[in-house]
């Protein structure tokens, strides 16, 4: 075990923030901390990480345990260039090359062999020094350091680009890539994804799943947490809960748990109605009074369950068309745009159509222009070339990831209520409760809300506009979960046309209908979602290597004579029935990789299943029915046979 916290209290004046938490951290262990925005995730990695006080509870941790946390949005802050930086995490390493690099000098001196006992020291010494080396990875530093500066998005920088003339974002995915270089023990991370675009997503996800330590990750990111964690742990009303599985098992986790115990509150309550009932009417009763009382006493010294809590209260809301648009949308025309007319353009050659009622996302890396794209289709920005139409009854509502639209010194309501004057007070109150905004909320100003209460104060605007084309740039970021989840609800139920930007995998598979990815010299257009889309990419690219592999092999030089064409023939036969091998092979592991994927999924919901009906086994109400145990006995026997099959396979497919 790495690390334990037992009943940690938290405070701030005498407000409870976190009360009785209770985590224990294995070694290799993945963990998500879920909850919603305000719940104390952040607070408790800050605890764990030694970085604030706790009020109470305890932490236990092995002395040799090392800990790393990243901050949300902690930008790197330093003067030294980017390779001097990563250079810096293995100093000891590199103070130890150097103390070999002296010793190996005295060992090449003639006269350091004269004292032959000083001699064979030198050479025992320098023996551990090396073998200290090579095990803790001296010789694979810089291939570590480009590895990791690749995967995050810096191998186009150059290594001595000094770090304080880097962007927020830059700085900020700079210092996730030092914190993984230097591997900690038990690694906690507070939304790692925030500035990274898909494809440094992936390349996280893949480093993280294979990372040696214990990951504590706070994250809003669904897909991530479904791919990563195999444990679950929820900060909910101050406390926490436990989950076997990732994001998807839990939900369904929680859900079932809920129904098993409002089942036991609601036959306790009928229990307590019939008991309450019988004494009423036998109390008076001569001959059933003993009986009443009896029933009395034992109502008396009952256990009674608790109605259990529902979920925490969510924003509540829908758009809304007023009118409907025309057929044709929008038509984009071979756009394109850059910043300085004398430089190459940002992108060009851009073309695109949206029809009445699609749903479509625009992707692309960060710094494509993405969100330049969508403020020329808002007549925010003007473009070098080309032209874009919009369709008859076109209304726009526009959601800007930056909410640079909201004035910071209005208050909530004053930021709504003077977009829509001849909507009354009471009205726009409503909405702003609807978005969790009531009472003395309604009077916060702009400057003061965190990044999810701006965000909802910008979608209750958007609400209110009751436009029939949405242009949404980064909807769900700084929303928690929970809030992704109602605003997934509400665009699904939405009868308008959609076009979105969004880095949000999970949010990008349930809502796209049609992916349009935005390069420097054109769009590329993929119907279906996100899964859609990779499998898309993944087919061209090998249809790319085979006809590249196909001209490689046509290619022969007309001079050559007769025997050589021959044995070039003969060569190409083989070449090709060693690529068609090859080809074959790629398939397998594909498949391979699928399966291996489809089995851990399998395991953890096994594993969560069973977990639960041991659970079950645990309640009066079962373990004091004979048929229920043994029901639920025969499931625990038939998955964990599932589970061992399973399990076996798997190592069959890793020894492969």
């Amino acid at each position: 075990m790495l690390l334990q916290a037992a009943n940690i209290t938290k405070l701030f004046g005498v407000t409870p923030v976190l009360e009785g938490i209770n985590l224990q951290i294995l070694e290799r262990e993945r963990i998500g901390l879920v909850g919603v925005n305000g719940a104390g995730k952040s607070t408790l990695l800050q605890i764990l990480a030694e970085e604030i006080s706790y009020d109470g509870g305890q932490i236990f941790k092995a002395k040799e345990t090392r800990i790393g946390y990243l901050a949300q949005n902690s930008g790197l802050q330093s003067d030294r260039t980017i390779w001097e930086e990563m250079l810096n995490v293995f100093a000891p390493l590199l103070e130890t090359e150097r103390e070999l690099r002296d010793m190996e000098a005295q060992i090449a001196d003639p006269d350091a062999a004269a004292d032959e006992k000083t001699y064979q020291e030198l050479l025992n010494r320098y023996a551990l020094k090396s073998d200290w080396f090579k095990d803790n990875g001296g010789y694979e530093i810089e291939t570590r350091i480009r590895s990791v500066l690749y995967g995050m998005g810096f191998s186009n920088f150059p290594s001595d680009t000094v770090i304080s003339t880097l962007s927020g974002g830059q700085k900020t995915r700079l210092a996730l890539a030092r914190i993984l270089l230097q591997a900690p023990d038990l690694l906690m991370l507070d939304e790692p994804t925030n500035h990274l675009d898909i494809q440094t997503l992936t390349w996280l996800e893949d480093y993280l799943r294979n990372y040696s330590g214990a990951l504590l990750v706070v994250s809003h990111d669904r897909y991530f947490l479904d791919r990563l964690v195999t444990t679950i742990v929820e900060i909910e009303r101050h406390q926490s809960t436990r989950y076997t599985g990732n994001y998807s098992r839990y939900i369904e986790l929680k859900a079932a748990e809920y129904e098993s115990r409002m089942k036991q509150y609601e036959k306790q309550q009928d229990e307590i109605a019939r008991m309450e009932d019988f004494i009423q009417k036998n109390l008076v009763r001569a001959s059933t009074t003993k009986r009443a009382q009896s029933r009395r006493k034992a109502l008396e010294k009952m256990d009674r369950i608790e109605r259990p809590l529902g979920d925490l209260k969510r924003a509540s809301f829908s758009f809304e068309a007023e009118i409907l648009t025309g057929k044709d949308v929008l038509y984009v025309d071979q756009l394109s745009y850059g910043y300085d007319d004398s430089k190459a353009p940002l992108f060009q050659n851009v073309s695109f159509y949206l029809n009445r009622g699609e749903t479509v996302a625009l992707i692309g890396p960060n710094g494509i222009g993405k969100s330049t794209l969508l403020k020329i289709l808002t007549g925010d920005l003007r473009p070098r070339s080309g032209s874009l139409t919009w369709g008859s009854k076109v209304k726009i509502g526009y959601y800007d990831q930056e909410q640079t639209h909201l004035n910071r010194e209005n208050t909530v309501l004053e930021e709504v209520w003077s977009a829509f004057p001849h909507i009354e007070e009471a009205r726009i109150r409503s909405v702003l409760g609807n978005f969790l905004f009531s009472g003395e909320d309604v009077l916060k100003k702009i400057t003061a809300l965190s990044g999810g209460e701006k965000a909802r104060v910008a979608l209750a605007k958007l609400m209110l506009e009751k436009a029939n084309v949405l242009i949404l740039d980064e909807p769900t970021n700084h929303l928690d979960l929970f809030s992704k989840e109602v605003l997934e609800s509400a665009l699904l139920d939405y009868d308008g046309t959609l076009l979105f930007i969004s880095h949000d995998r999970y949010f990008l598979n349930k809502m796209a209908e049609r992916i349009v990815e935005l390069h420097p010299n054109g769009a590329q257009h993929f119907l279906g979602n996100y899964d859609d889309y990779l499998e898309k990419k993944l087919e061209l690219e090998e249809m790319a290597a085979e006809k590249a592999a196909l001209e490689a092999a046509k290619q022969k030089p007309a001079e050559r004579a007769s025997l050589q064409e021959d044995d070039n023939a003969a060569k190409g036969k083989s070449g090709a029935a060693s690529y068609e091998a090859d080809k074959q092979a790629k398939r397998e592991e594909r498949n391979r990789q699928r399966r291996l994927e489809q089995l851990e999924e399998l395991i953890s919901k096994l594993e969560g299943d069973i977990a639960l009906l041991e659970h079950e086994l645990t309640l009066p109400e079962v373990y004091q029915d004979y048929t229920a145990v043994q029901e639920r006995q025969t499931a625990i026997d038939e998955h964990k046979a599932q589970l061992s099959a399973c399990y076996e396979e798997w190592e069959q497919l890793m020894e492969n």
